[in-house]
């Protein structure tokens, strides 16, 4: 049981990773704010899926806010040579909040920007970020001018590729008048591919696609079909769902994210399920799309 059947992508070109690799979000406390409950057990999940291959972390300095980040040092410092950490900005909270409202905030301007690199910087213990992105658009900030400072923080060596997410085309070809896009992280899965028109995007410039919230099945018939695959290839209906997004684009970059170790090895069990081409039709075809 490992990722490497899941096969690699070259982020920005010159950083391999293989594509089934780990979202962290969930190593946090309820609502993604404060510590997770069992810091023992949140490092021995991102040590297991080191162990089992996993070479691309997904993390945010808003998740916790900042344990997150800390807990993955924790860890795994220091680093496997080939581990790509990737982290987002732009973004704070004010509190715990609820289901309904976490209480973010956006900010993406200079000033916070790179106040949010340096402590993402000092909490991971590096001294490069490989995979920095904006965690959303400020809307009281030009997109241009956002990746003018991701650009300088680029130039400076603080950051090494850039990312976006939860954007738009247009959005990404009005950072990319600024600075190279390595990455882009929408909602996308099965059930939801209102984003495709961003996927055949990334395809064509060769933007890693990273999708959160990846199984998310929600439709009756995604999940109906995604129930009987699963059940005829002695598989689970997460593992037939990941392993869909796999053969949809070889630029789709998995982060799943768990909190406990059966459910992380049963997301990287499905790098090595192979779905028929009548299987995979099955399934594109249950899914909801745009429009």
């Amino acid at each position: 049981m490992t990722t490497e059947k899941s096969g690699t992508f070259g982020i920005g070109g010159d950083l391999p990773v293989t594509r089934m690799g780990f979202g962290a979000m969930r190593l946090t406390g309820e609502l993604v704010w404060g510590p997770p409950e069992d810091e023992a057990e949140a490092r021995r999940i991102l040590r297991r899926a080191v162990e089992l291959g996993v070479n691309l972390i997904d993390t945010a300095d808003v998740y916790g806010p900042e344990h997150n980040e800390r807990i993955i040092r924790e860890a795994l410092h220091p680093y496997p040579e080939d581990l790509v950490i990737a982290t987002k900005g732009g973004l704070l909270r004010a509190g715990r909040g609820t289901r309904e409202n976490l209480m973010i905030s956006h900010d993406a301007g200079e000033a916070h920007i790179r106040e949010a690199v340096e402590g993402s910087l000092h909490r991971l213990g590096i001294e490069r970020i490989d995979l920095y992105q904006l965690h959303r658009i400020d809307p009281e900030v030009p997109v241009e001018d956002t990746m003018g400072v991701f650009r300088a923080l680029r130039e400076e060596g603080k950051i090494r590729h850039v990312g976006l997410s939860e954007v738009s085309v247009a959005e990404i070809e009005r950072a990319r008048s600024v600075v190279e896009i390595a990455t882009v992280q929408n909602h996308y899965n099965l059930a939801d591919r209102s984003y495709e028109d961003v996927l055949a995007y990334c395809e064509e410039h060769g933007i890693g696609f990273m999708p959160f919230y990846p199984l998310n099945a929600g439709a009756l018939a995604v999940d109906a079909t995604a129930t009987a695959i699963a059940e005829r290839l002695g598989a689970t209906k997460a593992q037939v769902a990941l392993a869909w997004l796999l053969a949809r684009s070889a630029n789709m970059l998995l982060i799943p994210g768990t909190g406990s170790i059966d459910h992380l090895e049963e997301n990287i069990g499905a790098s090595a399920l192979a779905l028929s081409s009548e299987d995979f039709a099955a399934l594109d075809a249950a899914g909801q799309k745009p429009g």
